[in-house]
């Protein structure tokens, strides 16, 4: 059994991309990791496919354990060999009780690390457009806690002190206790016209911000019954917002989008949609699977000298047709000779991984194309293979060979339509969320449907799409679907651009 050894890891405040390298490190090295509340799911998938995942959270009267419980978990894990993440929102040293669970390691002669994060005490008033320094506004930060250890027997803040002392008070955790933080402030000699801030789930697509002033903005978070977990921000630096509010402007912020494409290839788009703003569910609609019989395609592997062109129809037919060769015991070597179409760029952006450039790409990516660009070269008596997916169209094989080609047709791989809907799904159309959803194929759509099963009159009520080209927005039509955008450019970014171009109309 190895020594093992805990690192209390900051998640950050919320936006996963705001997480350090040295964090994503431990995550995928990590044989456990011991998660909070506060830290971004979307993290979880940094791990290990082995790695354990225990979750911890604790959120206002429901606690899963309790922080004596926590350190004793992290401790025996330690004991027992394992590597294990402590996972935290924000930073473990501020107001993360990570001090409370090194003390604990230390007692017990077990190695731990600390990997700061980024604290919410400087990342959520960022996002809400808030700085917390400023030259001719505040030279002075003070970080507070809103809830402090409730078994003290007085205070240990000294109020008349923080209420004046600094330009910006930054409280964490403060909603619970918002009235008593802003009668003790203003009581200590801040004035109540003072402006303030609460920023709940800051650098998420759900962050809400409420201005108001100190005297006032106790009664305005009653009234919107503002919730936690909130950041309360306290100075003139909040009168900056109107001015620098950045992220709550950007084009996609407050809409949630659906994406279906496979679990492999959703972290583009996903990103994509992100970085405008968008909440973005993945929900994969297709499950890749091999053909049911490999002959037919090793067959054609040990003769592709026989043919003149190979077409590939997808960046998963590329990998799928690589990794065979692989099997086989080929490689690239054995295309010495015949020609390479793809059907569109990101086909032929994967080609290239392999160190192989396509010979074709039709100017509008789908099969009629394709087979326009082919006849015009000439494809009378050339002999083409066409290795794709076991569902595809009949368009390609169907117009080569009403031009005189021969083709050969082989299945690289099947689209399965997964067991169920994502939890992230599942809930998110429960409670009326999703404002549109992606198609990437006509599969996206025909297995969503499969899927939804009774829940599919609602979705067509509700939901509209945004597909990657006419192909898919016919298949989605056929199916009931509202398409409210179509991409004119049949990729990935032609399909961002025309859902950015449709919530502008709707602005």
């Amino acid at each position: 059994m190895g020594r093992g050894k805990v690192y209390l890891v900051g998640a950050g405040p919320g936006d996963p991309g705001l997480i350090t390298l040295k964090a994503m490190e431990c995550l995928a090295g990590a044989d456990v990791v011991v998660y909070d509340f506060l830290a971004n799911p979307a993290l979880l998938s940094l791990a290990g496919p082995e790695a354990e995942l225990v979750y911890v959270g604790k959120q206002a009267s429901d606690h899963t354990l309790s922080q004596e419980d926590i350190n004793r978990l992290i401790v025996d894990l330690a004991r027992a060999g394992k590597v294990v993440v402590r996972l935290k929102g924000g930073d473990p040293f501020v107001f993360g009780r990570g001090g409370e669970e090194a003390e604990d390691l230390a007692r017990a002669g077990l190695d731990f690390e600390v990997v700061p994060g980024v604290t919410s005490a400087i990342a959520v008033p960022a996002y809400a457009g808030i700085p917390l320094t400023h030259r001719s506004l505040a030279s002075g930060v003070g970080i507070i806690t809103g809830h402090e250890d409730p078994t003290k027997a007085a205070s240990a803040l000294d109020w008349e002190k923080i209420a004046t002392g600094l330009g910006t008070l930054v409280f964490l955790m403060g909603v619970k206790n918002l009235a008593s933080i802003t009668e003790r402030l203003i009581g200590a000699g801040r004035d109540p016209a003072t402006p303030a801030a609460l920023i709940r789930w800051g650098t998420t697509p759900n962050q809400v911000t409420l201005v108001s002033n100190l005297g006032d903005i106790t009664a305005v978070a009653r009234e919107r019954n503002f919730q936690p977990p909130a950041v309360l921000v306290v100075g003139e630096v909040v009168n900056l917002r109107p001015a620098l509010n950045w992220y709550e402007r950007l084009p996609l912020f407050g809409r949630c989008i659906m994406v279906t494409r496979t679990r492999s290839q959703a972290s583009r788009l996903s990103r994509t949609l992100s970085a405008f703003g968008a909440r973005v569910i993945e929900c994969p609609t297709i499950r890749l699977a091999p053909p049911e019989d490999w002959g037919p395609v090793d067959r054609v592997i040990h003769r592709l000298s026989d043919f003149d062109w190979l077409v590939l129809t997808s960046p998963n037919g590329v990998d799928f047709f690589f990794e065979r060769l692989r099997v086989n015991g080929t490689d690239a070597r054995s295309l010495a000779g015949v020609k390479l179409a793809a059907i569109g760029p990101a086909t032929a952006e994967r080609l290239a991984s392999f160190g192989l450039r396509a010979d074709l790409v039709p100017d509008e990516y789908v099969a009629e194309d394709l087979v326009r660009s082919m006849k015009e070269i000439g494809v009378n008596n050339r002999r083409i293979l066409a290795a794709r997916a076991a569902e595809a169209r009949d368009v390609l094989p169907r117009e080569l060979r009403a031009a005189g080609a021969k083709v050969t047709v082989v299945a690289l791989y099947q689209t399965l339509t997964p067991e169920g809907l994502t939890p992230g799904a599942e809930e998110a159309l429960s409670r009326g969320e999703i404002d549109l959803v992606t198609f990437t194929s006509s599969s996206t759509v025909n297995n969503l449907v499969r899927l939804l099963g009774d829940r599919l009159t609602d979705f067509r009520v509700r939901v509209t799409s945004a597909c990657i080209g006419p192909i898919t927005a016919r298949t989605a039509r056929e199916a009931g679907l509202k398409v409210a955008a179509e991409a004119e450019r049949y990729t990935i970014d032609g399909l961002v651009d025309a859902i950015l171009n449709y919530f502008r109309r709707q602005a």
